[in-house]
């Protein structure tokens, strides 16, 4: 049997398409405002309105800029929201500096564990090339963060502002994946000719030692104890003195993240609902927090998501942010194009179908701060983002019921909101390893 693609075939394609009125009209207006601008609903953009019947007050939107760092503002966001509340800061911000050099240096060391890890594996194995691959990148999830300011703490935008190359992280990520992959070569070699424990440990002593001095030159040097000055909302002046990270986040934060995890659901044939998973090779800080999941249906995922946030605490959520949305208007919505109308084509897949042939998974953190409930039915979610106030509605999105559905694969949510029945599931600790390239292991 041929596959080939033979001329009288072509001729029956070109005839088709020239006998379709349809499709010409269709080519006049792509090909002068392309496939979205073309597809786009109005209807859709009324029925999407910013007005929720719960809308937290959250402050300002934050801006990361040409970095990766979604997640992590997503989750410092959370926090913001309440130091603003409790503390009443004027202009208050968490440094997302300060966590982003030292998420890349417990990367590094994550990486080179990995490496040796894998050492017995030949260099083509599918392990070791996924750790080549990409040694490090901004993005992450709830948990790396999580194990990171539990051995880190945390400090404000003022203490640790950005940079350069935390404002911009091409360079960093370039040169930094530069350096992991020689260290990965130096690893192995050295593990091929015998090095001891020891010897390894010193070895690695010393990369870490390059990849600190990296990150000091390019992000700043962390602080290890600082005052902290500011004003309050009604202007009145205030001084913290002698505060460590560690102090600061007590003090100012004080939230007890293990009381919180991560919610997912992915309907896939391979991870059955109610159930714990992890991904191998995985993670940030070695020894610290490690990644866990639990899968539950879509309607337990929402009532969590909304008692949550009855509560007045916003949400922190992963999605397919790419997947019908429009950037400038801010709209997440499954009717805001209709891309299968205009180019009369088919492209109807089921979550888990997307899933698993590859065509969706998590790219982007934000933060759930509203609801629209109509007779206790969600309609539609606010949305903070990261991207600045320039887009959506001074930066906040809206995100349809159908969408949220659709493309939302994770929800941190706190443990008190969980049945007894779940609780027992989490206490239980029998936990699933994912492989690597699990779409669950995709990093926001």
């Amino acid at each position: 049997m041929s596959f080939s693609i033979n001329k009288e075939t072509i001729k029956t394609m070109q005839q088709e398409f020239k006998s379709s009125k349809e499709h010409h009209i269709a080519q006049r207006s792509v090909s002068k405002n392309g496939i979205l601008a073309s597809s786009e609903n109005m209807d859709s953009v009324v029925a999407n309105h910013p007005t929720f019947s719960i809308d937290l007050d959250t402050g300002n939107v934050t801006n990361q800029k040409q970095s990766g760092r979604c997640w992590m503002f997503a989750a410092l966001n959370t926090f913001r929201h309440d130091v603003l509340n409790n503390h009443h800061i004027k202009d208050f911000e968490l440094s997302q500096n300060y966590t982003f050099f030292w998420d890349k240096f417990e990367k590094a060391n994550y990486f080179y564990h990995n490496i040796i890890k894998t050492s017995h594996e030949d260099i083509t194995s599918r392990d070791v090339a996924f750790l080549l691959a990409t040694p490090q990148q901004d993005g992450g999830q709830w948990d790396m963060l999580v194990a990171i300011i539990q051995k880190y703490g945390i400090v404000p935008k003022t203490i640790m502002p950005e940079t350069s190359s935390s404002s911009n992280s091409r360079e960093l990520n370039t040169i930094l994946n530069k350096k992991l992959r020689k260290d990965a070569l130096t690893l192995r070699k050295a593990l091929d000719e015998g090095a001891s424990k020891s010897d390894i440990q010193n070895i690695i002593n010393q990369l870490l030692q390059e990849v600190y001095n990296l990150l000091s030159i390019a992000l700043g040097t962390p602080p290890t104890e600082f005052d902290y000055a500011y004003y309050d909302t009604d202007n009145n002046y205030h001084i913290k003195q002698g505060l460590t990270p560690q102090t600061f986040f007590d003090e100012f934060i004080g939230v007890d993240l293990d009381d919180y995890i991560s919610i997912i659901n992915a309907p896939t044939k391979d991870k059955p609902y109610n159930k714990l998973y992890t991904i191998d090779m995985l993670g940030t800080v070695v020894g610290g927090k490690e990644i866990r999941h639990l899968n539950l249906d879509m309607k337990t995922f929402k009532e969590l998501t909304i008692k949550q946030l009855q509560d007045g605490e916003s949400v922190w959520f992963g999605c397919d942010v790419g997947q019908s949305s429009t950037r400038d208007s801010g709209i997440m919505a499954l009717d805001i194009y209709s891309v299968e109308e205009t180019l009369d084509i088919d492209l109807t897949m089921s979550k888990a179908q997307r899933l698993d042939y590859g065509e969706s998974l998590m790219t982007h953190a934000m933060v759930i701060t509203g609801v629209d409930l109509v007779n206790d039915i969600a309609k539609k979610w606010k949305v903070e983002n990261s991207w600045g106030d320039k887009v959506g509605s001074k930066g906040y999105f809206v995100m349809s019921d159908d969408w949220f559905e659709e493309f939302t694969y994770q929800v941190v949510i706190n443990k008190k909101y969980l049945s007894d029945e779940l609780k027992t599931i989490v206490e239980k600790d029998d936990v699933t390893v994912l492989a690597p390239w699990d779409p669950m292991g995709a990093l926001a």
